[in-house]
């Protein structure tokens, strides 16, 4: 598991107006909480770019006010108009002591049945684990060698050391869909032709409407 570092300051205000001022600083209010207490700090919003903006999983090194803590990303708020991040939660970490964290799934290999013309289709892109830190990894991989045409690789398919799945085991992970075939193709021609025939005709019967329609305002007014 890589480990990223952020500093904070501890923030004994609360509320709106507070977090808004820290914002304006361009500091991002967070909270640490899973040991014996919950910790309230702030940190400046550039330290968040490298821990979620990226497709592995990381551990967490923060140092508040002086202390240091083991933690992992919980959960991120954003402004709903410009993705402004606005709150941070971060879960405690202890190594004895097994935790549920979402891993990034990693797609590796290339698939036998992709290469006879299946489309190969990701379903799930992040899997539930409960695990020691030590055991957490970056990434799952799943190897796509062996998948041919109509095959999927579900959670029950896989078996790593030390991590406990939390997803149903009939939860498909990654499959290959059969090609169409030349009837389903042409099926799918006549109907997107009808569709857009339908469409035509829609669209003539509106100008039609609105030339009858102008007509007759325009008899009106005479």
């Amino acid at each position: 598991m890589k480990i990223i570092e952020i500093a904070g300051e501890p923030r004994e205000q609360r509320g709106k107006k507070y977090a808004k001022l820290l914002r304006r600083k361009g500091m991002v209010p967070c909270i640490l909480y899973g040991g014996k207490e919950q910790t309230h700090f702030s940190s400046d919003k550039r330290s968040f770019k490298s821990l979620i903006f990226t497709p592995d999983f990381h551990g967490v090194k923060l140092t508040v006010g002086g202390q240091q803590f083991n933690a992992v990303l919980r959960e991120v708020q954003y402004h709903p108009v410009t993705d402004e991040i606005l709150h941070v939660d971060f879960m405690e970490l202890f190594d004895d002591k097994k935790v549920a964290v979402r891993i990034p799934v990693k797609l590796v290999g290339q698939s036998p049945g992709v290469g006879e013309g299946g489309q190969l289709i990701q379903k799930t892109r992040k899997l539930v684990v409960k695990a020691l830190p030590a055991d957490f990894p970056d990434f799952i991989e799943i190897k796509l060698d062996d998948l041919m045409v109509n095959q999927s690789i579900q959670v029950a398919n896989l078996d790593l050391p030390g991590l406990e799945f939390l997803d149903g085991g009939n939860v498909v992970i990654v499959r290959v869909k059969a090609p169409k075939s030349a009837a389903e193709a042409e099926a799918e021609l006549e109907a997107e032709g009808a569709a857009g025939a339908a469409e035509a005709a829609q669209a003539a019967e509106g100008e039609d409407g609105a030339e009858a329609e102008g007509d007759e305002k325009k008899e009106g007014g005479e």
